[in-house]
């Protein structure tokens, strides 16, 4: 949801899609549950997805050090 309120404070959603979206994932019981979401608002979070980079981020291969971290 966190991610979802993001793309309304960045406008990249309308007031509508967000509350139509977050409903939808607040009523899912389950993942395919989400992935029944109606064609136009998946659209609307794809171009919103598209925008903030979001496809990059998942991509993008961990840094090599990021382990590190977690034992010092």
């Amino acid at each position: 949801m966190k991610t979802i309120d993001e793309m309304l404070n960045l406008a990249l959603l309308t007031p509508e899609q967000h509350q139509h979206i977050s409903a939808w994932i607040a009523n899912a019981d389950t993942p395919e549950d989400i992935l029944k979401m109606p064609a136009l608002l998946w659209q609307a979070v794809e171009r919103a997805s598209a925008v903030m980079g979001i496809d990059k981020d998942l991509l993008r291969p961990p840094a090599l050090d990021a382990g590190d971290s977690l034992y010092r």
